[in-house]
């Protein structure tokens, strides 16, 4: 069955890139390089058939794909181990127990439920709480200024990755040794002294595994985030500021679920085809970089050195 999950494995991205091959040909650097994937799917869906395959553009998604995974990873990272440090440092067994397991139960929710919820709460609730009518008039030449933009989705994509964080941080923390907390008490260290300057150093493998993780289910997440996004791939620009928090984005998942029905076309399926193999190499480097993280790094694998 393990040889049988390695040939499955290999069969998906060897059809995935057979698929994805003539875009990414016509395309070359340009496909990671340039924009305007949008107008170019539609010039697709109506080119005739037998036509030369179009170039694509897709850098908006590649941009959206970072910005809100990468926000999301690091509030999701704060929460995530913040709550598993005070789960295992300061709640009982019974107290612990009990947190975790609605832990993973929040992990197991479909994420058309968080997609939802996010549409029906977190979209309106940025709308009313950070944009205004003067900021649409002022930013309409540039994109329509909605509650579905970057910030619903990172806000959306941080509650479905912090419980990957937190039950891996969790089980790291818990498996570091009393004997090592109890030699913090014996030289004078505090609580607090003793989780930052032992606990944490001693779990940090497994604590950056689940981040990485988590980063990886983000990356690839779908449903929830097209319904939240705003579904145009616009590229950030710096002079926006923190107003690209406000723009709609198009991160590579959602692209694919947004545009599935122009597939019809041969070559917007192979669009569609090369964000998916975009999103295999960027899964299988978190996946990879999880696995090599988790095995620990320094002395002996312990994570590092624990310095008082």
């Amino acid at each position: 069955m393990a040889g049988a999950s390695i040939v499955v494995i290999a069969l998906i991205f060897v059809f995935v890139f057979y698929k994805a091959a003539p875009v990414i040909g016509a395309s070359g650097v340009g496909l990671a390089l340039s924009g305007g994937f949008d107008t170019q799917v539609s010039k697709a869906f109506y080119a005739p058939a037998g036509s030369p395959t179009p170039a694509f553009g897709m850098l908006g998604l590649i941009a959206g794909t970072a910005l809100s995974c990468g926000i999301s990873t690091l509030c999701a990272s704060v929460m995530g181990i913040g709550a598993a440090v005070t789960v295992c440092e300061f709640c009982g067994r019974r107290g612990a127990a009990f947190f975790i397991a609605v832990v993973r139960l929040l992990a197991a929710i479909p994420s058309v439920v968080f997609g939802l919820i996010g549409l029906i709460v977190v979209v309106p609730l940025v709308e009313r709480l950070f944009i205004t009518v003067d900021m649409q008039i002022e930013y309409l030449d540039y994109f329509q200024m909605t509650g579905r933009n970057l910030l619903s989705s990172v806000v959306v994509l941080s509650f479905m990755i912090a419980p990957t964080v937190v039950s891996l941080s969790a089980d790291a923390i818990a498996a570091v040794p009393d004997s090592l907390r109890e030699t913090g008490y014996a030289f004078g260290m505090g609580h607090f002294r003793v989780i930052w300057k032992i606990v944490l150093p001693s779990a940090r493998p497994g604590v950056i595994a689940g981040v990485l993780l988590g980063a990886g289910r983000g990356t690839g997440e779908a449903i929830a985030v097209s319904m939240v996004c705003g579904g145009i791939g616009v590229i950030p620009s710096a002079g926006f500021g923190l107003m690209n928090l406000l723009a709609p984005t198009l991160p590579l998942s959602a692209a694919i679920i947004n545009k599935s029905e122009a597939m019809g076309s041969g070559h917007v399926a192979g669009a569609l085809f090369s964000c998916a193999a975009l999103l295999l190499v960027l899964g299988a480097l978190f996946s990879l970089t999880a696995r090599v993280v988790s095995r620990g790094f320094g002395p002996g694998g312990s994570g590092g050195g624990i310095k008082a």
